[in-house]
């Protein structure tokens, strides 16, 4: 978690102090922010934009783990997970407020380190900090992001507008988050059995980041407006690619059909999962937490995107009627399912 053998005990700054303390440095950037930290709410100014609004909340033990997840790391992945959510609107994000749960084995210096990961991500994205709480947890580290935004009437992008006939797009690659977390836990089996052996992560930096230090894909959303293409609908590959995939078909009341040699897959990804005698499908269908963007866009867009690196044409809408439908390599259609993460099912069930 933390080792620091020079502390200080959060209870000397109390509440304000502490408040005070992760906030003295903040600097307003965004033209939108009027007012933020230091009053009874932050004051916004978006000018007959549209406002977006999304809040994420993080538990440990639930969401991520302190045996190897580095508070920095978690600061920059708390922030980014909500920026996400902006994007996948289509909208910029502009400011967030950050809420902590905070227990009382945590000195101020662990804090100040989760901050440092908060402040980077907010620096490389542009975002405010404009407010927030904290209080005392007796169930450990607890983080709660919102993040707002803005995007014109006409160019924000709803789940449930996709057409048949679209194209089902994806952003970057699938399953390097899901791989990347099956490895630290092996490594903290191996760590807890014998201390004295050192983590075995040579050569897996892209997963293991991935996983630990996601980035929200603000790049994707620059780029279609740089080629003029509004995407007919969108989603953040949160959950895992074949969940998303079915909220964008339930919500707009559609088919698919998704083609399994066209999911990317990272090699490393592919390799890993192998290892652990996984199916790097699977990974990617179900995995999760790769904050990759799915999207649908017209086929008369198809002579704009077809040569972007950045994203993969992975299958099509259909009508609601033939089905979500998964067409395997050889051929083979399947009902495609969703078996990604869920909230309420107990860690070990």
């Amino acid at each position: 978690m933390f080792d620091n053998k020079e502390t200080t005990n959060i209870q000397q700054l109390g509440e304000f102090g502490l408040i005070d303390h992760l906030t003295k440095n903040i600097k307003i950037k965004q033209p939108t922010t009027i007012k933020g930290v230091g009053d009874d709410a932050a004051v916004l100014d978006y000018a007959g934009k549209k406002i977006l609004v999304s809040t994420d909340m993080l538990l440990e033990g639930i969401h991520f783990d302190l045996a190897y997840t580095p508070l920095k790391h978690l600061g920059y992945k708390a922030v980014q997970v909500n920026l996400s959510d902006i994007y996948a609107m289509n909208g910029t994000a502009t400011q967030v407020t950050i809420s902590l749960g905070l227990s009382s084995k945590f000195p101020l210096e662990a804090v100040e380190e989760l901050y440092e990961g908060i402040y980077l991500a907010c620096e490389k994205f542009d975002v405010d900090i404009v407010g927030g709480d904290t209080t005392a947890s007796k169930q450990g580290l607890v983080i709660s992001v919102t993040a707002l935004g803005y995007a014109d009437e006409n160019d924000v992008v709803y789940r449930n507008t996709a057409e048949e006939g679209d194209l089902l797009c994806v952003s970057g690659d699938l399953g390097g988050a899901y791989t990347g977390l099956q490895l630290l836990e092996r490594e903290k089996l191996v760590y807890l059995e014998n201390p004295n052996i050192q983590p075995d992560l040579e050569g897996k930096d892209y997963i293991i980041e991935r996983q630990l230090k996601p980035e929200a894909r603000r790049d994707i959303i620059e780029l279609l407006k740089s080629i003029d293409v509004k995407p007919t609908a969108m989603i953040d590959v949160s959950d895992g690619l074949a969940s998303e995939i079915l909220h964008i078909c339930k919500q707009s009341n559609k088919g698919c059909n998704l083609y399994e040699e066209k999911i990317p897959l990272d090699p490393m990804t592919y390799e890993t999962a192998r290892e652990f005698n996984l199916d790097p499908t699977v990974c990617a269908l179900s995995g999760g937490e790769d904050y990759e963007l799915l999207f649908t866009v017209k086929q008369s867009d198809y002579e704009k995107i077809k040569f972007k690196m950045d994203f993969t044409i992975i299958g099509h809408i259909t009508e609601a009627s033939a089905g979500c439908n998964l067409i395997t390599k050889s051929g083979t259609v399947h009902a495609l399912k969703a078996q990604g993460w869920n909230a309420f099912t107990p860690p070990n069930a």
